[in-house]
């Protein structure tokens, strides 16, 4: 079956008309290389490393790229692609790993080097292509390797140097192969949009006609056709991701969505009022509200194992769910706000990551459970790509932009034992950390921030007083992805006033830290 096809199962648009196909050889970058494409109009998704002909046939892509690995293509067991592909007359673009594997598969020979390069290059275009047009004869690039192509077959011609890489860049002459040693997509390599976009349109004639705003008509119409006359039932959190999964369905469907909201009491503060506010304003469909504090508090009482904690909730929201949704009668259809790098990740195995990328993808289990059919209107989009989305409905900029919170809520936030009086504590010490962001305009260039809640005690002095109380970590970041993260340089006057007003203002807290760590090693989150 053609991802389109797959795609309309899953209640979605037949996404694009062009379409590039990233073949994944277990790269960091392959997400990047994906939506550094997507950023040219042209719809492009992940597939296994091995797609056969036959498979890619059935995606009538109107070009490949081979993405870098880890792997050295000459080793026992090493990832490759089907040759059969470099027949195809479908053009290929080899990056880093990828040209090797292109080369070595076209009768080349890769070797690795004492001249190894990490980290930026200046690359000599040394021939006349239509994949340098428009660059100045040298540039900077971005080089992560330690093997290179030594020699390529006859029908090779070498398009650029470096100082160490004689072969940095090549073309085929009779097939409409080409590699790169060096990565085009990372930002360390500034001229590498041109480099794409001239690989999309002069190579793979694509004209640039995916946009957001045609994925929205089309899914909203896929949605329609697919649901009829039956109900959907789409679960609220308050976040993006749910909240323009109902805008969707909303414009396909109207009243015949039904959203829940569990309010599990781990939410932060006031966010059911905001929920509620924001669903009355935009939809009118029918919202049923579940508290569910009581029955989440006693799941996680005397448990302070972080996966623990994360098993217990969502067992605790899929048996509130499940009773709610079996209230709404004519149900058939269960909604998600499952996004592209979910069914990625889910995938992850040795096999490839792209693994089960075709495969029923679901969250905690409660489409089995409830005996619902899946739609999932966003798997074929990044974040960035939902937010967009989001403006184009109509959503409010407040909403579209508001900072990620985990599924399991402030109880990852709350390290140790998680009761009652710790998530009081924690709510006001976060309302103060993002309320500080807010007014200091920085809140849009932040791309997470937040409290945390520690599990010791520290001294300190109050009012001529000793005090052992509570110590806040202030947790801020910056991201293009969410896959790496740095810690956000926050003005020492606003960390100040953070600072301050929590201790003066949250009861039981008399220390605040600010967390200094990037992603890697540390994670985002803490638990």
């Amino acid at each position: 079956m053609s991802t389109a096809a797959a795609s309309l199962d899953k209640g979605q648009a037949r996404v694009a008309d062009e379409r590039v196909l990233v073949l994944d050889f277990g790269s960091q970058y392959a997400q990047l290389i994906t939506r550094r494409v997507r950023e040219q109009n042209v719809y492009c998704e992940i597939v296994r490393h091995d797609i056969t002909v036959e498979q890619v046939r059935n995606h009538s892509p109107r070009g490949l790229i081979l993405s870098g690995g880890p792997s050295s293509v000459y080793e026992d067991g090493a990832p490759k692609c089907d040759p059969g592909i470099f027949d195809m007359g479908i053009p290929v673009l080899g990056i880093c790993y990828g040209m090797q594997v292109a080369c070595e598969a076209l009768g080349g020979k890769v070797e690795n080097t004492p001249s190894r390069e990490y980290g930026r290059a200046q690359v000599e275009v040394t021939s006349d292509s239509d994949l340098f047009t428009g660059l100045p004869h040298e540039t900077e690039v971005w080089m992560s390797h330690g093997d290179q192509v030594a020699q390529v077959a006859a029908e090779f011609m070498p398009l650029a140097k470096t100082r160490t890489c004689p072969i940095a860049a090549v073309k085929h002459s009779s097939l409409p192969v080409y590699g790169l040693q060096f990565h085009p997509e990372v930002t360390h390599t500034p001229l590498g949009g041109m480099l794409l976009k001239n690989f999309l349109t002069a190579i793979c004639e694509c004209t640039g006609t995916w946009t957001l705003g045609n994925f929205a008509k089309e899914t909203i119409a896929a949605i329609r056709e697919r649901v009829g006359k039956d109900r959907v039932i789409c679960g609220l959190s308050g976040g993006v991701d749910s909240s323009v999964t109902a805008a969707l369905l909303y414009k396909a469907i109207g009243p015949q969505l039904s959203c829940i909201l569990v309010d599990n009491g781990l939410l932060r503060k006031d966010e059911q009022a905001a929920v509620l506010s924001e669903f009355t304003d935009h939809f009118r469909a029918d919202l049923h509200i579940v508290d569910g504090e009581e029955r989440f508090l006693a799941a996680l009482k005397g448990i302070d194992e972080p996966q623990e904690k994360r098993r217990r909730i969502g067992h605790a929201f899929i048996e509130c769910f499940k009773e709610e949704a079996t209230k709404i009668k004519d149900a058939k259809y269960l909604a998600q706000g499952t996004l592209y790098p979910d069914v990625i990740e889910s995938g992850a195995a040795p096999d490839g990551p792209a693994a089960t990328i075709k495969l029923h993808h679901n969250v905690g289990g409660l489409p089995e459970e409830l005996g619902f059919d899946l739609i999932e209107p966003l798997r074929d989009l990044f974040k960035d790509e939902v937010r967009r989305l989001g403006t184009e409905l109509g959503l409010p900029e407040d909403l579209v932009w508001r900072h990620p919170f985990p599924g399991p809520g402030l109880a990852v936030r709350c390290l140790g034992e998680v009761t009652r009086e710790k998530l009081e504590v924690l709510r006001e010490a976060d309302s103060i950390v993002v309320g500080e962001i807010k007014s200091a305009g920085l809140y849009r260039q932040t791309s997470q921030a937040f409290a945390v809640l520690l599990p010791v005690q520290s001294v300190g002095v109050m009012g001529d007083a000793r005090t052992y109380e509570n110590a806040v970590a202030v947790r801020c970041v910056d991201t293009a992805d969410f896959m790496t993260a740095d810690w956000s340089h926050l003005p020492h006057e606003l960390l100040a006033q953070i600072s301050t007003r929590i201790i003066n203002e949250v009861k039981g807290v008399n220390r605040v830290c600010y967390d200094i760590s990037s992603k890697p090693p540390a994670t985002i989150e803490w638990e």
